[in-house]
């Protein structure tokens, strides 16, 4: 039900820091829309969700569907059992909230978590723009501030949205994302998510620091990508799209955490869960990072993970970054990692393959062989198998 009026927010100028402590839900469990508007657009996205929900592009593992859903039972406030989580394979940082309470995470996002508390962190965070109504509120400030034909057109490119365009291919996906600038945050929405998110979580007994972490390794991660490709921060990045400055709220972020935490509390991170759960499609997530061929960020990324512990699997795609660049130094790079990567047991089987090769470019022929024997064994159906099988009999 709907919280009282008086329990909402504390107002705070646009340039305010909005401590955690001052936020309330708006709404409670089995929220329905109350007006004419929010009903209208609650119907729309009804039909959207369905369309979502038939996705290609939806990773359909029950067991981590069904961890993310239990994290937003945690974590998602009053109305958490309203909640639904869609986990898309898209390589990138993202995370959209509709107005019904379904969310769309990307993949990407998952992959670049160290541990469960910085998941919930976001979560905590999208989930607040649906427990403070974010979205009709913005729906509503647009109608105000754009004339009266614009909002309708706008409305039925939402409604057009909705009978059957979302099925499944990334283009469509993406123009979800393009659909929710219709209720694009303001910098005061955005910092009454980041306020409430950050309760949430401490309060479900997360490191409140984890919310600001996040964002640092966002804003260095861009920061390495543009440094890399001799470019200037991507501003257009769905995080930043409606933060003019990511370096004011990485601040205000770290100083409410540091005030909300509760001296001499242990806080949960959750490292070790949170890796059992992803492990089934970690492999294929570095995969997908690794072909957007932005070896800044793919670089940044493993070695932040790796702040926790090197692995096989970060070796392995730390070479393949290396192997995908031209120049000498590169395959060197390359060729050590791999030789890194298969001396730990998590080891993928590429890993193997790829150490052989280039133990025999390297006229090292009879440790190539072994190598690639290894690989066999590791992946016998493999597609390339024929092909590795004779290499090693040639």
């Amino acid at each position: 039900m709907l919280a009282g009026a008086g329990a909402a927010l504390v107002a705070a100028p646009a340039s305010a820091r909005i401590r955690p402590g001052s936020m309330q839900p708006l709404i409670g469990p089995g929220y329905k829309p109350v007006d004419t508007d929010e009903k209208g657009l609650w119907a729309q996205m009804e039909r959207v969700e369905e369309e979502v929900a038939g996705s290609n592009l939806l990773i359909k593992d029950p067991e981590l569907n069904r961890y993310l859903q239990g994290l937003i039972g945690r974590v998602g406030g009053p109305a958490a059992k309203d909640m639904r989580i869609y986990l898309a394979r898209v390589p990138e940082f993202n995370a959209m909230m509709f107005p019904t309470g379904f969310t769309v995470f990307f993949s990407g996002l998952l992959l670049r978590m160290r541990d469960e508390a910085q998941l919930a962190g976001v979560i905590a965070h999208e989930a607040s723009h649906f427990l403070l109504k974010h979205q009709i509120r913005s729906w509503r400030d647009m109608k105000r501030k754009t004339n009266i034909f614009a909002a309708l057109a706008m409305a039925a490119g939402v409604a057009g949205g909705a009978t059957g365009t979302y099925t499944g291919d990334l283009v469509r996906l993406a123009e979800l994302g393009t659909m929710l600038t219709l209720f694009r945050y303001s910098r005061q929405l955005e910092a009454e998510s980041d306020a409430l998110g950050l309760k949430l979580i401490a309060d479900a007994g997360y490191s409140p620091i984890s919310m600001s972490e996040t964002w640092d390794q966002l804003i260095t991660e861009l920061e390495w990508s543009a440094r890399e490709r001799r470019k200037r921060v991507r501003r257009d990045f769905s995080l930043f799209s409606t933060h003019p400055a990511p370096r004011e709220r990485l601040r205000d972020l770290d100083l409410s955490a540091r005030e909300y935490a509760v001296a001499g509390k242990s806080y949960e991170r959750g490292r070790e869960r949170y890796l059992q759960a992803l492990q089934p499609i970690r492999q294929t997530l570095f995969e997908d990072q690794v072909r957007l061929n932005d070896p800044g960020a793919s670089q940044y990324i493993v070695e932040t993970l790796a702040k926790d512990g090197w692995n096989g699997q970060l070796l392995f795609t730390r070479g393949e970054i290396h192997r995908l660049r031209n120049g000498q130094a590169h395959q060197q790079a390359a060729a050590l990692n791999y030789a890194q990567a298969v001396t730990y047991p998590d080891a993928p089987a590429d890993a193997w393959r790829w150490h052989g090769v280039m133990l025999m470019k390297q006229g090292r022929e009879a440790e190539g062989r072994t190598a690639l024997q290894r690989y066999l064994a590791m992946a016998p159906n493999a597609p390339d198998a024929p092909f590795v099988r004779q290499m090693i009999q040639s």
